[in-house]
């Protein structure tokens, strides 16, 4: 049983593409990768609210927020060793083991992180970044969580400011192997669809290692509606399979995606956004689930009197819930 979930990440996988010829050894490899689907917990828990986060301690005038999964980051600024973020990893899945609900995990502590924006900072040299990734995996390992990896990475390395695309790509390439390894379904960021063009974006992520991960995560943190940035999605999972990375999947973050009307470009605590869908697995046309990925209620940045990025904030939070 072990074997086969450490090898059903890549199996999911292998799905064929949209317009592909099913041939019978196709249609017969596609019922053996449901069945192994159908015996992973991923694909049926649900996903695990965690007590401990700062929406669920600010009581009852934000119950529709805490009483939500969400997904749980992990920094550099909060867990700035290997030590450090092997023991938060496993506080966190063994709290959501013994809840019988799957942990959702951010990882987000790649150097250069933010290109110096509202939430810059991470790691100091790709040394660090890879052992720091390591530890995290091996406080994973047997948990089988969903972990999407470093928001904004993949976006940022179309910036010359931003440093070597190379590198960037080649440490999340790297940290996708570790984590994959480890049992991890592993989404690379990949963005947005008021960002970076769909072609340019697949490349990026073959580069950054995606043939090894589940798939990608879009619209983290930002406010893009759930029809246009899936479309965009699609548009990506379709560019992949033309340069031979074909059956990766996504989740989309509708954590603040709520908005009728969202304002382009408009991302730094913006006060028309409003909670998006809330929190469920999908698993049909590429896209596994829906996330509250962004912690609903939590700063972007000191911008419209918010306070520093990832600071829970009640009059944001009021904001996002129409008040």
């Amino acid at each position: 049983m072990l074997a086969v979930l450490a090898l059903l990440g890549p199996l999911l996988a292998l799905t064929t593409p949209v317009g592909a010829a099913v041939t019978p050894g196709a249609a017969a490899s596609a019922r053996v990768v449901e069945a192994a689907a159908a015996r992973d917990p991923r694909t049926t828990r649900p996903f695990y609210v965690d007590a401990a986060m700062p929406a669920a301690r600010a009581g009852a005038a934000y119950a529709a927020i805490g009483r939500r999964p969400q997904a749980r980051w992990f920094t550099d600024g909060a867990y700035p060793t290997p030590a450090a973020v092997r023991a938060g990893v496993v506080d966190y899945t063994r709290r959501a083991a013994a809840a019988r609900r799957t942990p959702v995990l951010v990882l987000y502590a790649i150097p250069g992180r933010d290109c110096g924006g509202a939430s810059s900072g991470g790691l100091p040299t790709a040394a660090a970044y890879t052992a720091w990734v390591r530890a995290a995996a091996a406080g994973l390992r047997g948990t089988r969580p969903m972990v999407v990896l470093e928001p904004d990475a993949i976006p940022f390395a179309t910036r010359p400011e931003c440093g070597s695309p190379t590198a960037r790509t080649r440490l999340l390439a790297a940290a996708v192997t570790a984590l994959s390894r480890a049992g991890a379904w592993v989404y690379l960021d990949a963005g947005h669809s008021d960002w970076v063009d769909a072609a340019t974006t697949a490349r990026l992520l073959r580069s950054a290692g995606v043939a090894k991960a589940r798939g990608f995560a879009v619209n983290v943190a930002n406010h893009q509606p759930s029809g246009r940035v899936q479309a965009w999605a699609a548009q990506v999972r379709s560019e992949l399979a033309r340069i031979r990375v074909p059956g990766r999947r996504y989740v989309v973050d509708t954590s603040r995606n709520g908005a009728a009307t969202p304002v382009s470009g408009d991302w730094c605590n913006p006060t028309w956004a409003r909670l998006g869908t809330k929190p469920a697995r999908v698993f049909r046309s590429g896209l596994d689930a829906r996330l509250w990925i962004k912690n609903p209620g939590e700063s972007d940045g000191e911008c419209n009197g918010g306070p520093a990025a990832g600071t829970w904030w009640p009059a944001g939070a009021d904001v996002l819930l129409g008040r």
